[in-house]
């Protein structure tokens, strides 16, 4: 059987290193986009690069060639060189999606968030959703990813558990199960292998924002102490960011304090400990002290 020939698009972030990598144990040919030239030293081994930005249609003209299949992460969180959530998440991607049609590449495969169609209202959503909208109606076989919270963005409580106290709006004890990227690149593989349309996924841990905390806290070596914010502060603090705050600062916010008022809980996949997690990024910080 022929070989599939993938490209990775946002390869250099958090789970597009780990889809790399999942790929090339698998055996297919994987060619990368990437931004600039020194980027390719992220990378142990591909059998491609293409240098592009995927906000200017110009210079992605034939990076889906020969390709079977596209695997896109494209997105930003927070905002930077002036680019908008409409610029990256949208029409970035609606870019490459017509470079995959003109190239009549067989799949697309996109991540989004768990809960993202729900969540339109929020500005992160508006434009991801927007792209799933027009993958859907482009007449080519695809995948949607939801994943929960990835471990990496977990990696803001540990900051705050530093200090030796975690901070929560409300009781805390509304759940989410975060994924390692590791563990999602190989369930992204498995969902593309099996031509699912549509996936919601989350890691083995099923946590309260409680106990979330308390890892946290544990991995430093500190007593337990959370304080409970009352939730009218997280309301007050969206609104304040809307209105005072443009669209690059509040979108993170917005979307962060929404996420945190409602369980978030996947299908459980992969075997990674949010526990081990946290232990190895504080023993990763003290050793670089």
């Amino acid at each position: 059987m022929k070989t599939k020939r993938v490209l990775v698009a946002g390869a250099t972030g958090y789970l597009g290193q780990y889809l790399v990598k999942e790929l090339k144990k698998r055996g297919y040919w994987v060619r990368v986009l990437i931004r600039h030239e020194d980027q390719m030293r992220k990378f142990d081994a591909v059998d491609d690069y293409f240098i592009g930005q995927v906000t200017e249609p110009q210079t992605i003209v034939g990076v889906t060639k020969d390709i079977d299949w596209v695997f896109s992460t494209i997105g930003i969180t927070r905002q930077k060189d002036g680019l908008t959530y409409m610029d990256v998440d949208y029409r970035g991607n609606s870019n490459l999606l017509a470079e995959a049609l003109h190239n009549q590449v067989e799949a697309f495969h996109y991540t989004s968030a768990i809960n993202g169609d729900k969540l339109r209202h929020l500005k992160i959503f508006e434009a991801k959703e927007r792209f799933v909208d027009e993958l859907k109606m482009a007449g080519i076989d695809y995948c949607i990813f939801r994943p929960n919270g990835f471990f990496s963005d977990m990696r803001d409580f540990l900051q705050m558990a530093k200090s030796g106290r975690v901070y929560l709006f409300g009781d805390g004890r509304y759940k989410l199960n975060p994924i390692h990227g590791e563990d999602l690149a190989a369930v992204c593989v498995d969902k593309a292998e099996a031509r699912c349309k549509e996936s919601i996924i989350g890691g083995v841990d099923v946590l309260s924002q409680n106990e979330l905390a308390e890892l946290a806290l544990k991995a430093w070596g500190k007593p337990i102490k959370i304080t409970h914010l009352p939730d009218w502060t997280r309301r007050f603090t969206i609104w304040l960011a809307r209105t005072f705050t443009s669209s690059k600062t509040y979108g993170p916010i917005e979307f962060f304090m929404t996420a945190m008022a409602s369980d978030n809980v996947a299908p459980s996949y992969g075997s990674k400990r949010l526990e081990d997690f946290f232990r190895s990024e504080v023993n990763e910080i003290r050793m670089k002290v």
